[in-house]
């Protein structure tokens, strides 16, 4: 039976098609935020607190807000990954992996994770961290490959099913390792023996709400992405079923 004639043939590739730009467009797009709130961050420099974003490929700065204000235009701790990172330090946290986002003084990328300030030594940096620094720099290319699985999936085949499930789980795989890697972060605060609060047993940071460490509310929640994600990836499994459903009209048809 030609798909074009098939409701549910047309109602597969729809919703396919659209759920796989969904998900691709998620690349491009943040996926998570977290945000520090302290007295010593007033509301008027800091609208939205010490805030950063997550990407596929790599960790941002949240603060656009406060880069605008004149007063900060040459004030490095503007930028809240900075910032961020001045506050980790602080507990002995290990500084975050930016991915792409991590780029030597000459703004060339460099080939394993770079923290000013802390002047850890390549050779030093916990093998936790080389790995995330690779997933993020490799993200692009997990994306063409995604996008690859996501076009095979629409051939009316079974046999590609697997394909649409693992490019569909996408947002999934994103949260799994953002949620093992607050684990480790947390789990891992022996950055030069422990910073000021040495006495801050390992924790698990905040994944979703709100919470709290030493003087220092966080808030932890999906971005835009992240919604848009699963939007794709319901679509994805919603055209599974219309394909299974067409395959299983196709073979009746042809049976007779």
């Amino acid at each position: 039976m030609s798909i074009t004639k098939s409701k549910f043939g047309i109602l597969y590739l729809l919703t396919g098609i659209i759920g796989l730009a969904l998900i691709i467009m998620t690349y491009f797009m943040p996926m998570w935020w977290v945000a520090l709130q302290s007295h010593q961050y007033p509301k008027s420099m800091y609208p939205k607190g010490i805030r950063i974003e997550f990407k596929y490929d790599g960790v941002y700065n949240g603060c656009e807000g406060v880069r605008e204000r004149e007063e900060l235009a040459m004030d490095a701790g503007a930028d809240c990954l900075i910032e961020m990172n001045k506050i980790n330090h602080f507990i002995g946290m290990y500084p975050i992996v930016q991915g792409v986002n991590d780029v030597d003084e000459l703004g060339n990328h460099v080939p394993y994770p770079v923290y000013a300030g802390d002047k850890i030594p390549p050779e030093e940096i916990p093998g936790a961290l080389k790995m995330l620094d690779k997933i993020m720099r490799s993200a692009k290319y997990i994306f063409v490959l995604f996008f690859i699985f996501g076009l095979l999936f629409l051939v009316p085949k079974k046999s590609t099913n697997i394909l649409g499930i693992i490019t569909a789980l996408a947002p999934i795989f994103f949260l799994a390792i953002y949620i093992y890697y607050l684990w480790w972060y947390g789990h891992h605060l022996g950055l030069h023996g422990g910073g000021a609060f040495s006495g801050i047993k390992p924790f698990m940071p905040t994944v979703f709400g709100e919470g709290k460490v030493a003087q220092f509310t966080t808030e932890s929640y999906p971005d835009k992405g992240f919604f848009i994600g699963l939007a794709g990836m319901l679509l994805m499994f919603i055209s599974l079923a219309f394909k299974n459903k067409y395959i299983k009209e196709s073979q009746t048809e042809s049976a007779f």
